[in-house]
């Protein structure tokens, strides 16, 4: 398996997924983890199996949402961690973005053309994996999370590490004029984040972006991967490229101490 390794302070692993190394076939090849997007259960069974193993991850201490291109953000505590498997499920379902300070925890999100967000707070020791589609990010779904993430865990922007992960590039998301009023009638900068060519094209990583940046997170301590799926299909899963009945990248994030 290859992966993408972000570059976070030494007590935190962080990855995204790339295609090859694992099992599968057709547009799940070869290393799709991803429960929920009609893959064979089998072969995402294995491919999690794999990946826990070189992330040192335990089985049972990876969580991954069922997302919904919503704004509900859940944090794996320790009373969540006390429950049953089951109703761990429940409580992940219509999720699009985790926050946790438990450690030896690795919490991740799905993407296939969406933007996939990692934030850490060494001080107040919380991590955060955000899933940041068009209408996510039309939401602010970063902004609530990180207005989670201060309530509960005293998380200072000023101290944030972030990375925006591989998704959908600004050349390569071409949308409809609806798309375009949306992000503009949610008051974002429209000539930072869009442009017009046959359609309007967005650009969801600068969105991200520029919401980390309106809370305070300092430009130096966020990573843009800058990597397209669209274009980059071959190695990283594109549902516009291979449809919906695809695999999933999987972001994850992980305090080891």
């Amino acid at each position: 398996m290859s992966y993408i390794r972000y570059h976070f302070p030494k007590e935190i692993s962080a990855f995204s997924t790339c295609r090859d190394g694992g099992v599968g076939s057709g547009t799940y090849a070869t290393f799709n983890c991803t429960h929920y997007c009609g893959d064979n259960e089998a072969d995402v069974l294995v491919n999690r199996s794999r990946l826990c193993t070189d992330w040192h991850i335990a089985p049972d201490r990876l969580f991954i949402p069922r997302q919904v291109h919503g704004t509900l953000v859940a944090e794996i505590s320790e009373e969540f961690l006390a429950l049953p498997m089951e109703q761990q499920q429940v409580r992940l379902d219509g999720v699009d973005a985790l926050i946790t300070r438990m450690p030896h925890c690795c919490i991740a999100v799905s993407t296939a053309d969406c933007i996939p967000i990692l934030l850490y707070d060494a001080h107040a020791r919380a991590i955060a994996a955000v899933h940041a589609g068009w209408r996510g990010t039309v939401a602010r779904i970063l902004t609530l999370t990180l207005r989670e993430m201060s309530v509960r865990y005293g998380v200072r922007a000023e101290n944030l590490v972030a990375v925006i992960g591989p998704g959908i590039s600004l050349d390569a998301f071409e949308v409809g004029d609806e798309v375009f009023h949306a992000f503009h009638e949610a008051g974002f900068p429209m000539e930072r984040i869009a442009c017009r060519k046959k359609k309007w094209h967005i650009d969801l990583w600068e969105a991200n972006r520029l919401q980390l940046l309106e809370a305070g997170v300092s430009e130096s301590r966020i990573e843009v991967a800058g990597i397209c799926t669209y274009d980059r299909y071959e190695r990283f899963f594109s549902a516009r490229r291979l449809g919906i009945n695809s695999g999933r990248i999987l972001t994850g994030i992980m305090r080891t101490e």
